[in-house]
């Protein structure tokens, strides 16, 4: 497949400009508001863990924001869901193959936050004294969160979490290579300034652009 290799850091650099004008990441592009209060932040992280269950990431998006709209919009009021709301909800959206277990994971995810955090993500963040690695094993202790939704969760959350930064998913990093920007979250940062927002809105715009296969649009080429 064709790829177009950017070669000096300044045209790098202006593509990197381009890809994060929008001013938004992954999760605001489709509707889910990133800001730290403990409604956004468990919506984001619900976000990560359907994004890395479902292999339609249209299906995860739609799968979120039902849940969203249904009124489970915190930690809390999830925890306080019925399993077979969630199920008919998720099922609604569109959701296929184990819905049962995936209302499971979001059942146990949400009491669990509340448990340990009282539905509050930046308690956990506190909890770790903002130390990145502290952050990613208390993320990572969550039911139904692996290293892929903890590297997905952040890479949302870096924009307020600066700590953690840089963070860049799987996806993001290989529309990097493709378009020859980088191998590394530290080769996007360096594309950034260091501007952990910044970052985040341009791996979001990457992860878009694996995703929806929308190379031809940033790069011309097909």
């Amino acid at each position: 497949m064709a790829t177009t290799l950017i070669t000096p850091m300044e045209d790098r650099k202006r593509l990197a400009r381009r890809l994060a004008g929008g001013g938004r990441g992954f999760a605001e592009q489709y509707g889910f508001r990133v800001t730290n209060n403990p409604a956004s932040l468990f919506q984001v992280l619900c976000l990560a863990v359907l994004l890395a269950r479902r292999g339609d990431f249209r299906r995860a998006v739609d799968g979120a924001r039902a849940l969203r709209d249904a009124g489970w919009d915190s930690a809390a009021r999830l925890a306080r869901s019925r399993h077979e709301d969630r199920v008919r909800v998720l099922r609604a959206s569109g959701q296929r193959g184990d819905v049962d277990a995936v209302a499971d994971v979001l059942g146990d995810l949400a009491r669990t936050v509340v448990d340990r955090y009282r539905g509050d993500l930046r308690r956990l963040r506190a909890a770790a004294h903002h130390d990145p690695a502290a952050e990613r094993a208390l993320l990572a202790d969550l039911p139904g969160v692996d290293a892929q939704v903890v590297d997905l969760f952040l890479r949302e959350a870096q924009a307020l979490w600066r700590e953690v930064a840089p963070v860049a998913d799987r996806r993001a990093l290989v529309a990097a290579r493709r378009l020859g920007l980088g191998r590394s979250a530290d080769d996007l940062a360096g594309l950034t300034g260091g501007e952990s927002e910044r970052l985040a809105w341009l791996v979001g715009a990457l992860a878009r652009v694996e995703l929806e296969h929308r190379y031809a649009d940033v790069s011309g080429r097909p």
